[in-house]
Protein backbone atom coordinates (compact mmCIF):
# COMPACT_ATOMS: atom_id res chain seq x y z
CA UNK A 1 0.00 0.00 0.00
CA UNK A 2 1.35 3.25 -0.80
CA UNK A 3 1.91 5.01 2.47
CA UNK A 4 0.61 8.64 2.89
CA UNK A 5 2.90 11.65 4.02
CA UNK A 6 2.54 12.28 7.06
CA UNK A 7 4.74 15.42 7.93
CA UNK A 8 2.17 18.06 7.43
CA UNK A 9 3.00 21.41 5.20
CA UNK A 10 4.13 24.38 7.46
CA UNK A 11 5.20 26.47 4.93
CA UNK A 12 4.23 30.44 4.94
CA UNK A 13 1.30 31.74 2.69
CA UNK A 14 3.94 33.51 0.80
CA UNK A 15 6.24 30.59 -0.15
CA UNK A 16 3.32 28.77 -1.26
CA UNK A 17 2.23 31.42 -3.13
CA UNK A 18 5.47 31.94 -5.01
CA UNK A 19 4.89 28.30 -6.10
CA UNK A 20 1.32 28.15 -7.03
CA UNK A 21 1.03 31.63 -9.17
CA UNK A 22 1.91 31.81 -12.95
CA UNK A 23 3.23 35.46 -13.12
CA UNK A 24 2.02 38.00 -10.68
CA UNK A 25 -1.42 38.30 -11.37
CA UNK A 26 -3.05 40.98 -9.67
CA UNK A 27 -4.86 44.47 -10.84
CA UNK A 28 -2.65 43.90 -14.53
CA UNK A 29 -4.05 40.92 -15.08
CA UNK A 30 -5.78 37.70 -14.17
CA UNK A 31 -7.58 38.03 -10.52
CA UNK A 32 -5.65 35.99 -7.94
CA UNK A 33 -7.49 33.99 -5.80
CA UNK A 34 -6.90 33.57 -1.94
CA UNK A 35 -7.99 30.16 -0.93
CA UNK A 36 -8.27 29.55 3.00
CA UNK A 37 -6.84 25.96 2.94
CA UNK A 38 -6.62 23.66 5.90
CA UNK A 39 -3.49 22.06 6.56
CA UNK A 40 -2.53 18.89 4.49
CA UNK A 41 0.41 17.44 2.63
CA UNK A 42 0.17 19.69 -0.06
CA UNK A 43 -3.09 18.31 -2.30
CA UNK A 44 -5.00 21.07 -1.87
CA UNK A 45 -2.40 23.40 -3.33
CA UNK A 46 -1.80 20.90 -6.05
CA UNK A 47 -4.91 20.87 -6.62
CA UNK A 48 -4.92 24.52 -7.21
CA UNK A 49 -2.35 24.64 -9.23
CA UNK A 50 -3.56 21.91 -11.66
CA UNK A 51 -6.94 24.37 -11.41
CA UNK A 52 -5.40 27.63 -12.39
CA UNK A 53 -3.17 26.14 -15.14
CA UNK A 54 -6.49 24.83 -16.65
CA UNK A 55 -8.34 28.12 -16.27
CA UNK A 56 -6.70 29.13 -19.57
CA UNK A 57 -5.71 32.50 -17.72
CA UNK A 58 -8.43 33.00 -16.20
CA UNK A 59 -7.42 33.02 -12.46
CA UNK A 60 -4.87 31.98 -10.39
CA UNK A 61 -4.43 31.22 -6.62
CA UNK A 62 -3.03 32.08 -3.57
CA UNK A 63 -3.25 29.82 -0.40
CA UNK A 64 -3.43 30.65 3.04
CA UNK A 65 -3.33 28.19 5.11
CA UNK A 66 -5.32 28.23 8.47
CA UNK A 67 -4.68 26.67 11.98
CA UNK A 68 -4.23 23.00 12.37
CA UNK A 69 -7.64 22.64 14.48
CA UNK A 70 -10.89 23.16 13.84
CA UNK A 71 -11.26 25.66 17.03
CA UNK A 72 -8.43 28.10 15.91
CA UNK A 73 -9.95 27.63 12.12
CA UNK A 74 -12.94 29.10 13.10
CA UNK A 75 -11.29 31.88 15.35
CA UNK A 76 -9.87 33.28 12.66
CA UNK A 77 -12.38 33.27 9.61
CA UNK A 78 -14.88 34.74 11.94
CA UNK A 79 -12.54 37.10 13.07
CA UNK A 80 -11.75 37.56 9.14
CA UNK A 81 -15.35 37.23 8.02
CA UNK A 82 -17.05 39.34 10.54
CA UNK A 83 -14.74 42.21 9.43
CA UNK A 84 -15.92 42.14 5.59
CA UNK A 85 -12.67 40.48 4.65
CA UNK A 86 -12.50 40.67 0.38
CA UNK A 87 -9.29 38.88 0.43
CA UNK A 88 -11.40 35.96 1.17
CA UNK A 89 -12.59 34.49 -1.88
CA UNK A 90 -12.48 29.97 -1.57
CA UNK A 91 -12.60 28.72 2.10
CA UNK A 92 -12.48 25.71 3.92
CA UNK A 93 -15.02 24.97 6.81
CA UNK A 94 -15.31 22.62 9.03
CA UNK A 95 -18.69 20.37 8.57
CA UNK A 96 -19.99 21.40 11.89
CA UNK A 97 -19.15 25.82 11.36
CA UNK A 98 -20.78 25.81 7.85
CA UNK A 99 -24.35 26.40 9.27
CA UNK A 100 -23.08 29.47 11.35
CA UNK A 101 -21.17 30.65 8.56
CA UNK A 102 -24.27 30.15 6.72
CA UNK A 103 -26.36 31.98 9.17
CA UNK A 104 -24.12 34.82 9.61
CA UNK A 105 -23.74 35.99 5.94
CA UNK A 106 -20.36 34.84 5.91
CA UNK A 107 -20.82 32.89 2.47
CA UNK A 108 -22.09 33.66 -0.63
CA UNK A 109 -24.71 30.76 -1.37
CA UNK A 110 -24.64 28.55 -4.20
CA UNK A 111 -27.51 28.58 -6.99
CA UNK A 112 -29.36 25.93 -8.22
CA UNK A 113 -27.32 25.16 -11.20
CA UNK A 114 -23.92 25.51 -9.62
CA UNK A 115 -25.13 23.25 -6.66
CA UNK A 116 -26.53 20.61 -9.02
CA UNK A 117 -23.14 20.34 -10.92
CA UNK A 118 -21.04 21.26 -7.60
CA UNK A 119 -23.04 17.90 -6.24
CA UNK A 120 -23.26 15.36 -8.73
CA UNK A 121 -22.42 11.87 -7.88
CA UNK A 122 -21.45 12.30 -4.41
CA UNK A 123 -23.00 10.62 -1.39
CA UNK A 124 -25.95 12.76 0.01
CA UNK A 125 -24.75 12.69 3.87
CA UNK A 126 -21.66 15.15 2.84
CA UNK A 127 -24.09 17.77 0.74
CA UNK A 128 -26.36 17.62 3.43
CA UNK A 129 -23.74 19.17 6.05
CA UNK A 130 -22.86 22.32 3.42
CA UNK A 131 -26.77 22.88 3.33
CA UNK A 132 -28.38 25.48 5.43
CA UNK A 133 -32.39 26.17 5.10
CA UNK A 134 -32.30 23.99 1.68
CA UNK A 135 -29.45 26.10 0.33
CA UNK A 136 -26.23 24.62 -0.35
CA UNK A 137 -23.42 27.26 1.00
CA UNK A 138 -20.34 25.02 0.79
CA UNK A 139 -19.65 22.17 -1.60
CA UNK A 140 -17.78 18.72 0.07
CA UNK A 141 -13.90 18.75 -0.89
CA UNK A 142 -13.43 15.72 1.36
CA UNK A 143 -15.27 13.50 4.08
CA UNK A 144 -15.11 10.90 6.66
CA UNK A 145 -16.59 8.65 8.40
CA UNK A 146 -15.44 6.34 11.33
CA UNK A 147 -14.90 2.49 11.36
CA UNK A 148 -15.03 -0.10 14.70
CA UNK A 149 -11.14 -1.33 14.57
CA UNK A 150 -10.86 -4.92 16.32
CA UNK A 151 -8.15 -6.97 17.23
CA UNK A 152 -8.97 -10.72 15.39
CA UNK A 153 -6.94 -12.19 17.88
CA UNK A 154 -9.68 -10.97 20.51
CA UNK A 155 -12.50 -11.42 18.30
CA UNK A 156 -11.71 -15.18 17.79
CA UNK A 157 -10.98 -15.99 21.35
CA UNK A 158 -14.24 -14.38 22.98
CA UNK A 159 -16.12 -15.71 19.98
CA UNK A 160 -17.94 -13.06 18.18
CA UNK A 161 -18.10 -11.54 15.05
CA UNK A 162 -17.76 -7.64 15.53
CA UNK A 163 -18.61 -7.86 11.42
CA UNK A 164 -22.09 -8.91 12.53
CA UNK A 165 -24.89 -6.62 11.41
CA UNK A 166 -25.99 -6.30 15.24
CA UNK A 167 -23.27 -6.33 16.67
CA UNK A 168 -23.94 -3.84 20.06
CA UNK A 169 -21.66 -1.50 21.82
CA UNK A 170 -23.16 -3.94 24.71
CA UNK A 171 -21.36 -7.33 23.46
CA UNK A 172 -18.40 -5.16 22.42
CA UNK A 173 -17.89 -3.65 25.77
CA UNK A 174 -18.66 -8.04 27.32
CA UNK A 175 -15.95 -9.30 24.95
CA UNK A 176 -13.21 -6.57 26.32
CA UNK A 177 -14.42 -7.02 29.57
CA UNK A 178 -14.04 -11.01 29.55
CA UNK A 179 -10.64 -10.83 28.00
CA UNK A 180 -9.21 -8.08 29.82
CA UNK A 181 -8.38 -5.54 26.95
CA UNK A 182 -9.63 -2.20 26.13
CA UNK A 183 -11.95 -0.02 24.13
CA UNK A 184 -10.18 3.13 22.82
CA UNK A 185 -12.46 6.42 21.79
CA UNK A 186 -11.91 9.78 21.70
CA UNK A 187 -12.69 10.99 25.54
CA UNK A 188 -10.72 14.76 25.99
CA UNK A 189 -12.73 17.41 26.64
CA UNK A 190 -13.14 18.76 22.70
CA UNK A 191 -14.68 17.60 19.27
CA UNK A 192 -13.46 13.94 19.13
CA UNK A 193 -16.00 13.80 21.69
CA UNK A 194 -18.52 15.36 21.14
CA UNK A 195 -18.55 12.83 17.73
CA UNK A 196 -18.98 9.94 20.63
CA UNK A 197 -21.70 10.98 21.64
CA UNK A 198 -23.45 12.43 18.89
CA UNK A 199 -22.99 9.39 16.91
CA UNK A 200 -24.47 7.33 19.54
CA UNK A 201 -27.54 9.41 19.89
CA UNK A 202 -28.11 9.05 16.32
CA UNK A 203 -27.66 5.46 16.06
CA UNK A 204 -30.23 4.98 19.23
CA UNK A 205 -32.51 7.11 16.48
CA UNK A 206 -32.41 10.13 18.40
CA UNK A 207 -31.00 13.92 18.04
CA UNK A 208 -29.22 15.88 20.11
CA UNK A 209 -31.32 19.09 19.27
CA UNK A 210 -34.61 18.49 17.49
CA UNK A 211 -35.39 21.14 15.08
CA UNK A 212 -32.08 23.03 14.65
CA UNK A 213 -32.80 25.62 11.77
CA UNK A 214 -35.14 27.55 14.73
CA UNK A 215 -31.80 28.67 16.47
CA UNK A 216 -31.53 29.25 19.99
CA UNK A 217 -35.08 28.12 20.48
CA UNK A 218 -34.58 24.81 18.83
CA UNK A 219 -35.10 21.90 21.50
CA UNK A 220 -32.23 20.00 23.24
CA UNK A 221 -34.15 16.24 23.05
CA UNK A 222 -30.93 14.13 24.97
CA UNK A 223 -33.68 13.16 27.75
CA UNK A 224 -34.67 10.67 25.74
CA UNK A 225 -34.13 6.75 24.96
CA UNK A 226 -31.57 6.85 22.50
CA UNK A 227 -29.90 9.50 24.93
CA UNK A 228 -30.39 7.89 27.86
CA UNK A 229 -28.84 4.80 26.36
CA UNK A 230 -25.88 6.93 24.71
CA UNK A 231 -25.44 8.06 28.37
CA UNK A 232 -25.73 4.47 29.45
CA UNK A 233 -22.68 3.20 27.43
CA UNK A 234 -20.41 5.95 27.75
CA UNK A 235 -20.76 5.76 31.30
CA UNK A 236 -20.36 2.23 31.77
CA UNK A 237 -17.53 1.91 29.49
CA UNK A 238 -15.67 5.02 31.84
CA UNK A 239 -16.28 3.05 34.99
CA UNK A 240 -15.19 -0.24 33.43
CA UNK A 241 -11.90 -2.41 33.51
CA UNK A 242 -12.10 -1.81 29.86
CA UNK A 243 -11.71 1.74 29.61
CA UNK A 244 -7.97 2.86 28.79
CA UNK A 245 -6.54 4.51 31.75
CA UNK A 246 -6.07 7.60 29.59
CA UNK A 247 -9.56 7.77 28.29
CA UNK A 248 -10.80 11.16 29.72
CA UNK A 249 -7.56 13.07 27.76
CA UNK A 250 -7.70 10.68 24.93
CA UNK A 251 -7.58 11.94 21.18
CA UNK A 252 -7.47 10.23 17.93
CA UNK A 253 -3.80 9.50 18.41
CA UNK A 254 -3.84 8.32 21.78
CA UNK A 255 -6.68 5.78 21.17
CA UNK A 256 -4.43 4.49 18.05
CA UNK A 257 -1.23 3.60 20.34
CA UNK A 258 -3.96 2.40 23.24
CA UNK A 259 -5.44 -0.19 20.48
CA UNK A 260 -2.19 -0.98 19.24
CA UNK A 261 -0.67 -1.83 22.46
CA UNK A 262 -0.81 -5.03 24.57
CA UNK A 263 -4.14 -4.65 25.71
CA UNK A 264 -5.66 -3.22 22.29
CA UNK A 265 -9.09 -4.93 21.78
CA UNK A 266 -11.63 -2.16 19.82
CA UNK A 267 -10.98 1.05 19.00
CA UNK A 268 -13.29 3.94 17.45
CA UNK A 269 -11.29 6.17 15.04
CA UNK A 270 -11.19 7.33 11.20
CA UNK A 271 -9.62 4.72 8.20
CA UNK A 272 -6.52 6.92 8.58
CA UNK A 273 -5.08 4.22 11.16
CA UNK A 274 -4.71 1.54 9.22
CA UNK A 275 -2.57 3.31 7.01
CA UNK A 276 -0.62 4.61 9.71
CA UNK A 277 -0.44 1.45 11.17
CA UNK A 278 1.24 -0.04 8.03
CA UNK A 279 3.33 2.59 7.70
CA UNK A 280 4.78 2.47 11.51
CA UNK A 281 5.63 -1.40 10.28
CA UNK A 282 7.59 -0.50 7.39
CA UNK A 283 9.49 1.85 10.02
CA UNK A 284 9.80 -1.06 11.88
CA UNK A 285 8.52 1.12 15.00
CA UNK A 286 4.86 -1.68 15.15
CA UNK A 287 5.72 -5.26 14.80
CA UNK A 288 3.82 -6.65 11.22
CA UNK A 289 1.98 -9.18 13.60
CA UNK A 290 -0.23 -6.22 15.57
CA UNK A 291 -1.06 -5.00 11.77
CA UNK A 292 -1.76 -8.42 10.56
CA UNK A 293 -4.53 -8.49 13.54
CA UNK A 294 -6.38 -5.68 12.54
CA UNK A 295 -9.82 -5.94 11.68
CA UNK A 296 -12.34 -3.27 10.60
CA UNK A 297 -16.53 -3.44 10.57
CA UNK A 298 -19.20 -0.83 11.02
CA UNK A 299 -19.29 1.43 13.44
CA UNK A 300 -21.32 -1.08 16.39
CA UNK A 301 -24.99 -0.66 16.88
CA UNK A 302 -26.53 1.11 20.46
CA UNK A 303 -29.65 -1.35 20.27
CA UNK A 304 -29.44 -4.18 18.01
CA UNK A 305 -32.33 -3.31 15.58
CA UNK A 306 -31.40 0.08 15.00
CA UNK A 307 -28.55 0.54 12.49
CA UNK A 308 -25.98 2.47 13.36
CA UNK A 309 -25.33 6.18 12.29
CA UNK A 310 -21.19 6.20 11.81
CA UNK A 311 -20.01 9.43 12.77
CA UNK A 312 -19.27 12.10 9.89
CA UNK A 313 -16.68 14.37 9.21
CA UNK A 314 -15.06 16.24 6.78
CA UNK A 315 -14.67 19.51 5.42
CA UNK A 316 -16.21 22.26 2.92
CA UNK A 317 -15.70 24.57 0.61
CA UNK A 318 -17.86 27.47 0.37
CA UNK A 319 -17.28 31.32 -1.23
CA UNK A 320 -16.48 34.27 0.78
CA UNK A 321 -19.71 36.75 1.14
CA UNK A 322 -17.55 39.87 0.07
CA UNK A 323 -15.46 38.35 -2.15
CA UNK A 324 -14.42 40.74 -5.25
CA UNK A 325 -14.47 37.80 -7.68
CA UNK A 326 -17.53 35.51 -7.09
CA UNK A 327 -17.56 33.76 -10.50
CA UNK A 328 -14.17 32.65 -10.62
CA UNK A 329 -13.80 31.09 -7.13
CA UNK A 330 -16.94 29.18 -7.62
CA UNK A 331 -15.34 27.85 -11.12
CA UNK A 332 -12.33 27.01 -8.64
CA UNK A 333 -14.27 25.29 -6.34
CA UNK A 334 -16.11 23.32 -9.21
CA UNK A 335 -12.43 22.50 -10.43
CA UNK A 336 -11.05 21.59 -7.15
CA UNK A 337 -13.84 19.70 -6.26
CA UNK A 338 -13.79 17.22 -9.77
CA UNK A 339 -14.19 13.62 -9.33
CA UNK A 340 -10.91 12.57 -10.69
CA UNK A 341 -8.85 15.58 -8.06
CA UNK A 342 -11.08 14.17 -5.48
CA UNK A 343 -10.34 10.72 -5.99
CA UNK A 344 -6.80 11.30 -6.73
CA UNK A 345 -6.52 13.65 -3.14
CA UNK A 346 -7.62 10.33 -1.23
CA UNK A 347 -4.53 8.50 -2.50
CA UNK A 348 -2.45 11.36 -1.85
CA UNK A 349 -3.80 12.54 1.55
CA UNK A 350 -5.60 9.64 3.22
CA UNK A 351 -8.65 11.85 3.20
CA UNK A 352 -11.74 10.22 2.03
CA UNK A 353 -13.72 11.19 -0.94
CA UNK A 354 -17.51 12.85 -1.41
CA UNK A 355 -17.96 10.57 -4.41
CA UNK A 356 -19.49 7.36 -4.59
CA UNK A 357 -17.36 6.32 -7.60
CA UNK A 358 -13.91 6.90 -6.04
CA UNK A 359 -14.33 4.19 -3.80
CA UNK A 360 -14.71 1.93 -7.27
CA UNK A 361 -11.41 3.29 -8.41
CA UNK A 362 -8.71 0.25 -8.85
CA UNK A 363 -6.10 2.09 -7.24
CA UNK A 364 -8.75 3.01 -4.19
CA UNK A 365 -9.74 -0.29 -4.07
CA UNK A 366 -5.92 -1.68 -4.11
CA UNK A 367 -4.60 1.03 -1.02
CA UNK A 368 -8.12 0.62 1.17
CA UNK A 369 -9.26 -3.10 1.57
CA UNK A 370 -12.09 -1.61 3.64
CA UNK A 371 -13.06 0.70 0.60
CA UNK A 372 -16.94 -0.54 0.17
CA UNK A 373 -17.27 0.00 4.28
CA UNK A 374 -16.21 3.69 3.96
CA UNK A 375 -18.12 4.51 1.24
CA UNK A 376 -21.17 2.64 3.11
CA UNK A 377 -20.15 4.37 6.21
CA UNK A 378 -20.33 7.46 4.92
CA UNK A 379 -24.02 6.91 3.43
CA UNK A 380 -24.89 6.24 6.13
CA UNK A 381 -23.28 8.45 7.82
CA UNK A 382 -24.61 10.97 10.85
CA UNK A 383 -23.86 14.69 10.97
CA UNK A 384 -23.41 16.83 14.19
CA UNK A 385 -26.22 18.89 14.87
CA UNK A 386 -26.81 21.21 11.84
CA UNK A 387 -26.77 24.57 13.40
CA UNK A 388 -25.79 28.26 14.01
CA UNK A 389 -25.12 28.00 17.61
CA UNK A 390 -22.90 24.82 17.66
CA UNK A 391 -20.33 26.14 19.65
CA UNK A 392 -22.84 25.99 22.58
CA UNK A 393 -23.89 22.99 21.59
CA UNK A 394 -20.62 21.18 22.17
CA UNK A 395 -19.85 23.34 24.60
CA UNK A 396 -22.84 22.26 26.89
CA UNK A 397 -22.15 18.32 26.20
CA UNK A 398 -18.60 19.30 27.24
CA UNK A 399 -19.94 20.47 30.28
CA UNK A 400 -21.69 18.03 31.76
CA UNK A 401 -21.29 14.58 29.63
CA UNK A 402 -17.12 14.47 30.68
CA UNK A 403 -15.56 13.31 32.16
CA UNK A 404 -16.88 9.68 31.04
CA UNK A 405 -16.97 8.18 34.21
CA UNK A 406 -18.83 10.55 35.30
CA UNK A 407 -21.87 9.97 33.21
CA UNK A 408 -24.82 8.64 34.72
CA UNK A 409 -28.74 8.26 33.92
CA UNK A 410 -29.35 11.60 35.16
CA UNK A 411 -26.72 13.02 32.32
CA UNK A 412 -29.63 13.52 29.64
CA UNK A 413 -32.25 15.65 31.71
CA UNK A 414 -29.50 17.36 33.32
CA UNK A 415 -27.25 18.22 29.51
CA UNK A 416 -30.87 19.45 28.19
CA UNK A 417 -31.75 22.09 30.92
CA UNK A 418 -27.93 23.12 30.60
CA UNK A 419 -28.25 23.86 27.28
CA UNK A 420 -31.82 25.32 26.78
CA UNK A 421 -30.06 28.13 29.37
CA UNK A 422 -27.54 28.15 27.54
CA UNK A 423 -29.23 28.59 24.08
CA UNK A 424 -31.60 31.39 25.72
CA UNK A 425 -28.86 33.35 27.30
CA UNK A 426 -29.56 32.52 30.74
CA UNK A 427 -26.43 30.61 31.37
CA UNK A 428 -22.39 30.96 30.04
CA UNK A 429 -20.46 28.28 29.12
Amino acid sequence: MKRMRRAVATASATVLAMGLLSGCGGASGPPVLTWYAMPDNGGAATRAQQCADASGGAYQVSIETLPANATGQREQLVRRLAAGDTSIDVVSVDVVYTAEFANAGFLRPFTAEETARLTDGMLPAPVETGMWKDQLFAAPFKTNAQLLWYRKSLAQAAGIDPTSETFTWDEMLKAAVAQDKTIASQGARYEGYMVWVNALVLSGGGQILEDAEAGRNARPALASPAGEKAAEIIGNLGRSPAAPADLSNAQEEQARATFQGERGGFMLNWPYVLAAARGAAEEGSLSQQVVDDIGWARYPRVFPDQPSAPPLGGANLGIGAYSEHPDESVALVECVNALEKATQYMLDEGEPSPYAASYDDPEVRENYPNADLIRESIGDGGPRPLTPFYVDVAGSIFQTWHPPAAVNAETPQRTDEFMADVLSGRRLL
